[in-house]
């Protein structure tokens, strides 16, 4: 139930700081508003080292810099993915794909469920895409680009949940920090690199930081509820964080939700029910 209600948090964390950073890139280009998200999330785990420790094993070390590769890439991809928009589509899209490659790497690693679980799994997943479905006529259509980018982006996320629950159980925060240190530089690098590409326009800073704070606080989160639960059950209780990042785009950019997607949500609810009994 901990593991569960950690998962919950991660996913409401993870689909604020979406948003925030969407809304961003729309303002700048992603690298700007990445380049300041990234060192912001590191800022937040730094401060977390002395009340939650960090073992820099040579597990913690490799997982770690391997997540930070996928978080560079997942920042980059997602956040122009849902600058290009509509959000309440390609953000499911993402999250799907996200959710699909740490299932299969958990059940394939043993993990069991019981009854319960085997139907609140599925459901949940098929939540997701109901939360992506119908668009309707008065809906902004997302074009191939768009949703390349959204694929791209679920599967750098599920890189980097399945390279976080790999490292050692004992490193306490060290794969993020070692993570989010390797996806700053990585950011920082392509930003140098690309510097007359990036535009004039100056990201939104605060906006920008909170969207990494919130990432950063997400990735925590996962981090332990993976630790006292199934990878296959947190990773698709996370991967419903659409679910926030449709509901804020509804209430700020007035983006239509249709009735499939509420009744997604209505189905991630009994997902999450049966997979706390199970």
């Amino acid at each position: 139930m901990i593991a569960l209600l950690l998962a919950l948090g991660s996913s409401l964390a993870y689909g604020c700081a979406d948003f925030l950073g969407g809304l961003g890139a729309r303002r700048a280009h992603v690298l700007r508003t990445v380049m300041v998200a990234a060192p912001a999330s590191l800022a937040v785990e730094l401060l977390l080292w002395p009340f939650l420790g960090a073992s820099f094993s040579t597990g913690a070390l490799a997982w770690g810099a391997a997540s930070g590769v996928a978080s560079a890439a997942a920042f980059a991809l997602l956040y122009r993915t849902l600058a290009i928009g509509p959000m309440n589509v390609l953000s499911p899209v993402t999250a799907l794909v996200s959710a699909m490659l740490p299932v299969g790497v958990g059940l394939v690693q043993g993990e069991h469920l019981g009854a319960a679980g085997l139907v609140g799994l599925p459901l949940a997943l098929a939540a997701v895409v109901l939360v992506s479905a119908g668009h309707g006529a008065g809906s902004a259509r997302p074009t191939r680009t768009a949703l390349l980018l959204a694929l791209g982006a679920g599967a750098a996320i599920a890189l980097q949940l399945v390279c976080l629950h790999q490292a050692p159980v004992d490193s306490g925060v060290a794969p993020l920090i070692v993570g989010r240190t390797v996806s700053s530089a990585v950011t920082l690098a392509a930003a140098g690199l690309m510097h007359r590409r990036l535009g004039p326009e100056k990201p939104a800073y605060a906006m920008s930081a909170a969207a990494g704070v919130l990432d950063s606080l997400a990735n925590l989160l996962f981090l332990l509820a993976v630790r006292g639960g199934d990878l296959a059950v947190v990773a698709v209780v996370t991967a419903l964080y659409p679910a926030g990042t449709v509901l804020l785009a509804r209430a700020v950019l007035a983006e239509r939700v249709h009735r499939g997607q509420l009744v997604g949500l209505g189905t991630a609810a009994v997902a999450v029910s049966l997979l706390a009994l199970a």
